[in-house]
C-alpha cells in the first residue's frame, strides 16, 4: 500500500476519548517522522513505526518535535496546525511523513508529499495556514 494522506482513525477516537491535548503547557509531545515511498501509512496507521522511516545526514530516528499553534475556532470549525519544521543539514529523500503523539506513540495524521523530495542541504516541512479552511487538522 502506498502512502495515503489523511487523519488517522485512532487519532479521531483518541480526541473523543480525551487522549490528545495540543494546548500550551500540555505534557504531550507531538513529532513528525519522515518516510520513504515503501512505507505503508494511511488513515489505518495506529502508531509511530520505524518501518519505512528514512535515514540520512541530519535525520534522527523519530523525526523532529513539532510546536503546535494554539488551537482555535472559526464558525463551526475547530483547528490546529504546527510551526514549520526544518532539518539542517539534510541529505536524504522522503516521500511522506507521520505526525504522531510521541508521549503515547499514537498516530495523528499521514502526509503524502506527492513525489519523492530530495534534500542536499536543508529540508523543511511547511504547514498550511492555521485557519478554518487550511489548517493541517480541522474538525467541522
Amino acid at each position: 500500500m502506498p502512502i495515503q494522506q489523511g487523519q488517522c482513525t485512532v487519532f479521531k477516537k483518541n480526541c473523543l476519548s480525551g487522549l490528545e491535548n495540543f494546548a500550551s503547557g500540555t505534557s504531550y509531545v507531538y513529532k513528525i517522522a519522515l518516510y520513504t515511498a515503501s512505507a505503508n501509512l494511511s488513515y489505518e496507521t495506529l502508531a509511530y513505526t520505524t518501518d519505512g522511516e528514512i535515514s540520512g545526514t541530519g535525520y534522527t530516528v523519530g523525526g523532529n518535535t513539532l510546536t503546535p499553534i494554539v488551537p482555535a475556532t472559526s464558525g463551526q470549525v475547530a483547528y490546529i496546525s504546527f510551526q514549520n519544521t526544518t532539518w539542517n543539514p539534510a541529505s536524504f529523500t522522503a516521500r511522506g511523513a507521520l505526525i504522531y503523539n510521541s508521549t503515547t506513540g499514537s498516530a495523528v495524521a499521514v502526509l503524502d508529499f506527492g513525489a519523492d523530495k530530495t534534500a542536499t542541504s536543508t529540508f523543511t516541512v511547511t504547514f498550511p495556514t492555521a485557519d478554518a479552511a487550511n489548517a493541517i487538522i480541522r474538525f467541522a
